[in-house]
C-alpha cells in the first residue's frame, strides 16, 4: 500500500505533499500541517487523531508549518510516530495534484517579509527561488502527464528572484503547449512591469488573487504591510484596464488588534472598491512570537462578528457576479465529475462532460455557488 497524505492549508502545501507522498514509506500517513491561524493548528491535531483512529496500525508522520514552529508539541502527541522538519537549504520543486488536469508547481518558498501577524517566515525560512530550468522541467512533466492547466505557487511568488514577470514570459516562450497558466496569491506591491506587460496574453488566465489583508491605512501600517489602501485600488484599476475580463480575489483579516469600527468599515468597503468576487476572510488569530500578539486585542466575539460581516458582504458580491455570468459564453476546463472552472475561476457544472473537456460553454443558470452550462 502506497503512502497517503492529509494536507491542510495553502496550495504550496498541496504541491509539496506530492513530493512527500513519493518519498514516504509504503503504508505511512503524512500529515502536512498549516500554521496560518490557531484554528489551522487545531485542525492539524484533529486530523492526526482522526488518522490514528481510522488507521491504528499506520505510521503517522507529521510535517509542515505547524510542526516546524513547535516540533516538541507534535512529538509529544502519542498518535505521531515521526516528526519531519524542513531543510531550508534544500528547496525542492514540488508538483502537486498529479493525474489531474490542473497541477500546482512551486517556484519558490519562504519569505523575507515580517508582517506582524505572520509566523510563516519562521516556519519556512527566507525566500528561496527555484531555477528556471527546474521549474520549466516540472511544468513540462505535468503537461506530459495530462495536466492542461498549471498554477504557479509558493509562499510569496512575486518575490521570485529575477521577477515573476520574466519567469512567466520564459515559461510561455519555452513551452508552446502551456495554454493555461494561472498564478496563485500575489503581493500587490511586488508585481513587476514585465508581469503587467503579459496580462493581455490569453494563455495567462485572468483571475488574480491579491494579498491585501486590510483596507485601512493605519491597520496596514500596524500589520507592517508595504502598500496603502489607495495603492490597492489603483492596482486593481490598472489590472482591469489592461485585462478587462480580470476577476479579483483577496485575502482579508478581520478584527486585527486596535481595529476600530471605522477601520473595519474601510476594509468592508474595499470589497466594492477593488471589485473583489472571491474573498478569503480570516478572523484575526494571535500567533505565538509575533508583534501582533502583543498588541491590544479585540474581544473574540467582536472579531468573529466582523469576520462574519465581511464574509456575508463578500458572498452577496460573489452571488451578483455569478448571476451576471448567466447567459454569457465562457471558456471552461472540466476537472472532475462534470465540474470545472471558467478562466475567471467561476465554478461550473456541465452535465455529461468528463475530466479534461475544455472549450466554450454557454452559461444557462446557476445553483447556489455553481454555474450550470453546456458546451457550445
Amino acid at each position: 500500500m502506497s503512502a497517503e497524505t492529509i494536507t491542510l492549508g495553502c496550495r504550496l502545501n498541496f504541491a509539496e505533499s506530492e513530493v512527500l507522498k513519493a518519498r514516504a514509506p509504503d503504508g505511512a500517513i503524512v500529515v502536512n500541517s498549516c500554521a496560518v491561524t490557531n484554528e489551522a493548528v487545531r485542525q492539524t491535531r484533529q486530523a492526526i487523531r482522526r488518522a490514528r483512529r481510522e488507521r491504528p496500525g499506520a505510521r503517522i508522520i507529521a510535517t509542515g508549518c505547524a510542526v516546524q514552529l513547535d516540533p516538541q508539541a507534535f512529538r509529544a502527541m502519542p498518535e505521531v510516530d515521526e516528526v519531519l522538519l524542513k531543510d531550508f537549504d534544500r528547496p525542492a520543486v514540488a508538483a502537486g495534484f498529479r493525474q489531474r488536469v490542473r497541477s500546482f508547481v512551486a517556484v519558490q518558498t519562504g519569505c523575507d517579509h515580517r508582517c506582524t501577524f505572520c509566523t510563516i517566515w519562521q516556519a519556512r525560512g527566507p525566500s528561496r527561488s527555484l531555477t528556471f530550468e527546474a521549474i520549466r522541467d516540472a511544468v513540462a512533466r505535468e503537461l506530459d502527464g495530462g495536466a492542461q492547466e498549471i498554477v504557479l505557487t509558493g509562499v510569496d511568488i512575486t518575490s521570485y528572484e529575477g521577477g515573476l514577470g520574466p519567469l512567466v514570459a520564459r515559461l510561455l516562450a519555452a513551452l508552446p503547449g502551456l495554454n493555461r497558466l494561472r498564478l496563485s496569491s500575489l503581493d500587490s506591491v511586488e508585481m513587476d512591469e514585465a508581469l503587467f506587460e503579459l496580462l493581455p496574453d490569453q494563455r495567462l488566465l485572468p483571475h488574480f488573487h491579491l494579498s491585501l489583508q486590510a483596507g485601512d491605512d493605519l491597520i496596514l501600517k500596524r500589520m507592517k504591510r508595504r502598500h496603502s489602501r489607495a495603492e490597492s485600488v489603483t492596482l486593481v484599476e490598472r489590472i482591469k484596464t489592461v485585462r478587462p475580463d480580470a476577476t479579483i480575489g483577496a485575502d482579508l483579516i478581520a478584527g486585527f488588534p486596535t481595529e476600530t469600527e471605522e477601520a473595519a468599515l474601510n476594509s468592508l468597503k474595499l470589497l466594492d472598491d477593488c471589485d473583489i468576487i472571491a474573498a478569503h476572510v480570516f478572523p484575526f488569530s494571535p500567533r505565538p512570537n509575533t508583534p501582533a500578539a502583543r498588541m491590544p486585542q479585540l474581544e473574540r466575539e467582536l472579531v468573529k462578528a466582523r469576520a462574519a460581516r465581511l464574509r456575508d458582504t463578500a458572498a452577496k458580491r460573489r452571488s451578483a457576479w455569478l448571476d451576471g455570468l448567466v447567459g454569457t459564453t465562457q471558456r471552461v476546463l472540466v476537472e472532475n465529475s462534470a465540474k470545472g472552472h471558467t478562466d475567471g475561476f467561476a465554478p461550473v457544472f456541465i452535465a455529461g462532460s468528463k475530466r479534461g473537456d475544455t472549450g466554450l460553454a454557454r452559461i444557462t443558470g446557476r445553483t447556489q455557488d455553481t454555474l450550470v452550462g453546456v458546451f457550445a
